[in-house]
């Protein structure tokens, strides 16, 4: 029997919380491990590899940022988040990379990553967001976002 955790929120201390308190399969976390945030790479990850959990990544496009929009967790973005974006965008252009297929993608490649749920609000979207799993982006994009510190050393990469 599966065992999940629904905590109705979008941190990482519920789930770290439900991990040692008892013994779930699989977490939905939404938010937390995207392109602007890895703070589950600290204690919830190492925590779910030891106890065999998984984790589904809801909002890999920080509700719609990463994609181009204006809200980051569901209200307007502050200052400090939009020039992160910006970096991320002059990286992802010296690269020819699609920031929205980066964003989708690089949850992905952590090992006690499951799935990803993007979502979408309409057929275009479900078809683009196909499409941006399909989208090869080279090495070297993750690469220079690590060098530049916009991604945690220990973060793993995808294709890599």
């Amino acid at each position: 029997m599966i065992k999940g955790w629904g905590l109705g929120v979008n941190t990482v201390d519920p789930c770290l919380r439900a991990l040692r308190d008892s013994d779930p399969d699989i977490f939905l976390l939404a938010g937390r491990y995207t392109l602007m945030e890895t703070t589950p790479l600290e204690e919830l990850f190492p925590l779910c590899e030891e106890r065999g959990a998984k984790v589904v990544l809801g909002g890999p496009f920080n509700s719609g940022f990463l994609a181009g929009g204006p809200n980051y967790d569901y209200g307007p973005a502050d200052d400090d988040k939009i020039a992160r974006r910006e970096r991320l965008r002059q990286v992802a252009a010296r690269h020819g990379v699609d920031l929205p297929a980066a964003a989708l993608q690089f949850g992905l490649a952590h090992p006690v990553v499951a799935a990803t749920i993007p979502g979408a609000s309409s057929v275009a979207h479900l078809q683009r967001n196909a499409a941006l799993m399909d989208i090869v982006i080279p090495p070297a994009f993750w690469e220079e976002l690590k060098a530049e510190g916009l991604l945690a050393r220990e973060a793993p990469l995808p294709n890599g």
